[in-house]
């Protein structure tokens, strides 16, 4: 089995506001070696992930917590008064209690620690700001963007939006191995910058499922609505655990490195408990505890992808300035009238039985067992959430209705999206 790869991009473009216009194992142990980010990212990836949920109810959830919540810190450091408080403010910061430099030098030893990754797992994550050099972009703030989280900075005719299009996009593609090739649809030489910010996960898994038990199996969608999806399974022993508090049972399942994926099964009926249940706490508890057990357990494979337009989610949590005519961007520029006009997030995550990309042969295990233990059964045949975390840092949140590319119409019908 495999997760591969999880991307996410994240593009925020700032255009002028005017119409005067200038071109331009133990987990515990691993909590003392996180970031430090890890609690303020969970509280702000919960509030965010109920956010997208409730502007798509019935419908696939995917995205990066740790992407959204770095590309806020880099906006943040060209930003002043209450837009730079509404977002520290919903990242769970503190200006008085001075948390704002430890946050943006947690971001960089994350980075640093992220570039030294071995063992099976390939993490990417990097920043590129994309600017007009008819604009002047503060020298401070250039260099606390490559200080702090080492982004590129490239200078960006956007008087030819065709060229600076295909310049982005081919940024991108590069750097997210080709999954990403379309991420800008359209420019205008009102733009004057792009910031964009993107992640590459992928990572074998520490034991493989096999091909040959994958099947034909029911999802449930809906009550009322089954649908036939590749269901993988495998007979493993696996940490689990049945979280009453908020009805649902929990596997992990490692990676070779320092990852691990969490799947999260609702009780019948009680996703919406769940959703809003997710807490920092409660996520610490489902890494720090669990019982090891023989499992029987029935995974689809799938493929998931979202695209959101964070400018209309993020006023929700208190982000509300940097999208109007208030945005004080002064610490970016000296340009007037700027405001961010767009930012646009985007996340895919496959699940398929094979530990790589490559077409290599999969090593199974086979053991020898004296005596047949219990075995739980534990199905994930309908809607559940997942989450990957790398040594405690909360990387993707997401939530599964349709394995298989299956969206629903606001009618509540299905429609199959074409491969």
């Amino acid at each position: 089995m495999r997760l591969f790869p999880i991307l996410c991009l994240l593009l925020l473009s700032l255009g002028v506001a005017s119409r005067q216009r200038h071109r331009s194992r133990s987990w515990e142990k691993k909590v003392k070696e996180s970031s430090g980010l890890t609690h303020r990212i969970e509280d702000f990836a919960f509030d965010l992930y109920r956010a997208l949920a409730s502007e798509a109810p019935g419908q696939n959830v995917v995205f990066s917590p740790l992407s959204v919540s770095m590309s806020l810190g880099m906006l943040s450091l060209g930003t002043s008064s209450n837009t730079k408080t509404q977002i520290l403010e919903s990242l769970g910061l503190s200006l008085q209690q001075g948390q704002e430099d430890k946050f943006h030098k947690g971001f960089q030893q994350l980075l640093q620690r992220f570039s030294q990754l071995r063992d099976g797992l390939q993490l990417s994550l990097g920043s590129a700001l994309f600017a007009d050099p008819a604009v002047h972009i503060r020298d401070s703030f250039l260099s606390a963007m490559k200080t702090l989280y080492m982004a590129d900075t490239l200078s960006t005719n956007f008087g030819n939006p065709e060229m600076a299009k295909k310049q982005i996009n081919d940024y991108v593609a590069k750097r997210t191995r080709g999954k990403i090739v379309d991420l800008i649809k359209d420019l205008d030489n009102t733009n004057i910058m792009v910031l964009i910010n993107y992640i590459f996960f992928r990572a074998k898994w520490e034991t493989a499922f096999s091909a040959k038990n994958t099947q034909q199996k029911d999802f449930h969608v809906t009550p009322k609505k089954t649908i036939q999806v590749p269901m993988m399974n495998r007979e493993d022993e696996y940490y689990h655990i049945v979280d009453q508090s908020i009805s649902c049972t929990v596997v992990r399942i490692p990676y070779q490195g320092n990852a691990t994926a969490l799947f999260i099964l609702p009780s019948e009926g009680r996703m919406q408990q769940v959703e809003n249940g997710l807490n920092s706490r409660v996520l610490k508890n489902w890494l720090n505890s669990g019982t090891k057990s023989q499992l029987n357990l029935y995974l689809p494979k799938f493929s998931i992808e979202g695209t959101y337009q964070l400018e209309k989610i993020l006023p929700k949590l208190g982000i509300r300035d940097a999208f109007t005519s208030h945005a004080d961007l002064s610490g970016i520029t000296n340009h007037p009238n700027i405001k961010l006009s767009e930012m646009v997030h985007t996340s895919m995550v496959e699940v398929d039985e094979s530990g790589t990309r490559a077409a290599a042969a999969t090593g199974e295990v086979f053991t020898f067992r004296s005596a047949r233990p219990m075995i739980v059964k534990i199905n994930f045949n309908r809607p559940f959430l997942l989450a990957i975390v790398e040594n405690m840092d909360l990387l993707f949140l997401g939530k599964l209705v349709y394995p298989t590319g299956v969206t629903l119409s606001k009618t509540h019908g299905l429609t199959q999206r074409k491969p």
